[in-house]
């Protein structure tokens, strides 16, 4: 898959698991670009989706982090050329890439382990999109992205 770049953005729930991701990535040498939020003060998770929108063009891809996950990705989807999918385990993370050509991954930070998320992270950027029957599934999802 090829990737130039990935956004990370989280609200202040997520701001730990966010820089424990942000080290993983760039450690596997990944171009990462970190959006915030950069302390604990309690923020809007919506202004981090937007701001991932606004950013997410071509081969890049993004990471969005919020307690449970539910609130940000539902933010991310309002833009029609993010597919952002909510994942809990390896298994979610690797199918969003393979069957939903999804570019952005959503996690819950209170909802996942460090090692799981760890292991998410691998699964989904080391995923291809598998094409094919999902192809016109994908296509009917709408925008590009």
């Amino acid at each position: 898959m090829k990737i130039d770049k990935i956004f990370i953005a989280s609200d202040h729930a997520g701001f730990d698991l966010k820089a424990q991701i942000c080290g993983l990535l760039k450690n596997e040498g990944f171009d990462v670009c970190d959006l915030g939020t950069h302390n604990k003060d309690s923020v809007d998770y919506p202004d981090f989706a937007e701001l991932m929108a606004q950013n997410l063009r071509g081969n890049e891809y993004g990471v969005l982090i919020c307690g449970t996950g539910i609130g940000i990705s539902i933010a991310a989807n309002r833009h029609a050329h993010v597919r952002c999918a909510l994942c809990h385990d390896v298994t979610t993370a690797k199918l969003a890439r393979e069957h939903n050509d999804a570019n952005v991954l959503a996690m819950g930070a209170r909802t996942i382990g460090d090692a799981v998320a760890a292991d998410m992270i691998k699964a989904f950027f080391a995923t291809e999109f598998a094409g094919g029957r999902h192809e016109r599934r994908v296509k009917k999802l709408g925008g590009e992205k």
